[in-house]
C-alpha cells in the first residue's frame, strides 16, 4: 500500500497527520483497534513505529523531517527542538547530524530513543514556532549543537558560519555560552576567543540576507566606483551597474561619501547612493528591504545613468 493509500485508510481527523507522522493515542482516540494498528504496524505492513507512541504513514525509511516530527510528538507540547534541526528551521545549512537534539523541563524524566537526544534543562529557551513546531532561537540553537560536536572543521561550520550568515553575533554566542551549561563549552570558548570584533563579515552576512527577500537582482559585493576619467569615487558595499545604485553600510575602507554635493555629483555621473544603517538590518529589515526597491527604482529612471 502506498503512502497515499494508507493515509486515506485512517479515519478522517488523521488525513492532515503533519509529514505522516501521527500518534499512536490520537489514531486510538480516533477510532482505530489495536489489532488493526498491530496490523498495519507489521514489517510488510504499510506503516511503521519509529518512536514509542509514534506512528510514520509509510513503510519507506522515515526522511529526516518525520524524524524531526516524530521527535516532537514524542517529547510532548513543553519540549523544544535545538541543535542542527533548529538551525535548519532559522534557513542556515549546519553540518549533518545522526541525532536530533530536543530540550525537555529539567522536572520531567523523559530519556532518548535511538536518534533522538533528550537534554533536560532549567534554562527551557522562549521558542519560535517554525513549520508548527517550538524551535530555539538561532544562539542556543548553535550552542547546543555545537557542546555535542568533537570534529574541529564540523564545529568550526556549525559556529562560525551562523555569524557570517547574520544570523547571530559572535557577542549572541558569548552570552549563550556564558549563561548556559558548561559542559562542553571550552573549544567553542576558543573558536571565538578574539573574533569579537569581526563586524564587517557579520553585516555582510546580514545584508545578504535582507537581499534574499528583497525584489531586487543579485549585486556586485565592494565595487569600486570610478569616474568617467578613471577617478576612484569611493567603494560600495553592493553595487548594482544595471540601474546605477549603490549601496553603502560604511563598512568600506573607502565609503561613498554622504554629504550633499558631492552626492549630486554622484547622480551626475548616473550613480544613485542609498545609506543604510547596519543597524537596521536587524531591527527593521522589512523598511531596509523598501528603502532599495525605491532606490533601485529611482535609480533606473535617472537621466545620467544611461549616458555613463
Amino acid at each position: 500500500m502506498t503512502r497515499s493509500a494508507a493515509a486515506q485508510a485512517l479515519p478522517d481527523p488523521h488525513r492532515t497527520a503533519l509529514d505522516g507522522v501521527v500518534r499512536v493515542s490520537d489514531l486510538r482516540a480516533a477510532g482505530l483497534s489495536n489489532h488493526a494498528l498491530a496490523a498495519r504496524c507489521r514489517p510488510s505492513g504499510p506503516w511503521q513505529r519509529i518512536l514509542p507512541g509514534v506512528v510514520v504513514l509509510s513503510n519507506a525509511p522515515p526522511t529526516r523531517r518525520q524524524r524531526v516530527r516524530a521527535a516532537m510528538l514524542y517529547t510532548g507540547p513543553d519540549a523544544v527542538l535545538s541543535g542542527v534541526d533548529a538551525m535548519r528551521a532559522h534557513g542556515l545549512a549546519p553540518p549533518e547530524s545522526d541525532e536530533v537534539l530536543v530540550l525537555i523541563p529539567s522536572e520531567r524524566r523523559q530519556a532518548g530513543r535511538a536518534y533522538l537526544a533528550v537534554e533536560r534543562t532549567t534554562r527551557l529557551p522562549p521558542s519560535v514556532r517554525r513549520a508548527g513546531m517550538p524551535v530555539a532561537p538561532v544562539p542556543r540553537a548553535v550552542v547546543d549543537a555545537a557542546r555535542r560536536e568533537r570534529d574541529n572543521d564540523r564545529l568550526a561550520a556549525l559556529v562560525l558560519a551562523p555569524v557570517k550568515a547574520g544570523a547571530c553575533t559572535v557577542g549572541d554566542l558569548r552570552v549563550e555560552l556564558n549563561d548556559g551549561n558548561q559542559r562542553g563549552t571550552a573549544a567553542v570558548r576558543a573558536l571565538l576567543a578574539g573574533r569579537e570584533h569581526e563586524v564587517v563579515p557579520v553585516t555582510h552576512g546580514l545584508a545578504r540576507r535582507v537581499l534574499r527577500q528583497a525584489p531586487l537582482p543579485p549585486p556586485r559585493w565592494h565595487a569600486e566606483l570610478h569616474a568617467r576619467d578613471g577617478t576612484v569615487l569611493g567603494v560600495a558595499d553592493a553595487w548594482w551597474p544595471e540601474a546605477g545604485l549603490a549601496w553603502s553600510l560604511g563598512t568600506q575602507q573607502h565609503p561613498l561619501p554622504r554629504d550633499a554635493p558631492t552626492t549630486s555629483e554622484l547622480a551626475d555621473l548616473g550613480i544613485t547612493v542609498l545609506h543604510t544603517d547596519p543597524t537596521q538590518l536587524r531591527t527593521a529589515p522589512d523598511t531596509v528591504i523598501a528603502d532599495l526597491a525605491a532606490a533601485f527604482t529611482y535609480a533606473t529612471s535617472n537621466p545620467h545613468h544611461n549616458r555613463r
